[in-house]
């Protein structure tokens, strides 16, 4: 990929993406799996590995990503992608609690607490 289509896919994406190495449990009614993270934003997260052949990709799948022994980031997600042993998981809900956590995971990673706010704004106005 050349310089300017990097530019231009940066430019376009609204979201910054953070890479964050963390266990993901995944769920789809009584089907459960773990996941490794690879990265997040406030729009969805990559994990790396397909999904297991039980899943419905047109359903939703509940995520909880695991940040300490009493944090967590919980959200309601669909199929994106997969390619090459990863899925894109996009955010379909996510609860108060869970979007203060992630906002503060992000605002630590880029070190901008201002950017931080204007993806959270960008989110709330898709709504």
């Amino acid at each position: 990929m050349s310089e300017t289509e990097k530019r231009t896919v940066n430019e376009r994406r609204k979201f910054s993406r953070i890479l964050f190495d963390a266990h993901v449990e995944l769920a789809q009614g009584e089907f459960h799996w773990r996941a490794t993270l690879l990265d997040i934003s406030l729009k969805g997260l990559l994990i790396q590995q397909t999904l297991p052949s039980a899943v419905i990709k047109a359903d939703p799948i509940l995520v909880k990503i695991l940040l300490s022994d009493n944090t967590s980031i919980a959200m309601s997600v669909v199929v994106a992608h997969q390619h090459h042993n990863q899925t894109g998981l996009m955010c379909t809900s996510i609860d108060i609690d869970s979007v203060s956590h992630l906002r503060r995971l992000i605002e630590l990673n880029l070190g901008d607490a201002m950017e931080a706010e204007r993806e959270l704004s960008e989110l709330i106005s898709a709504y």
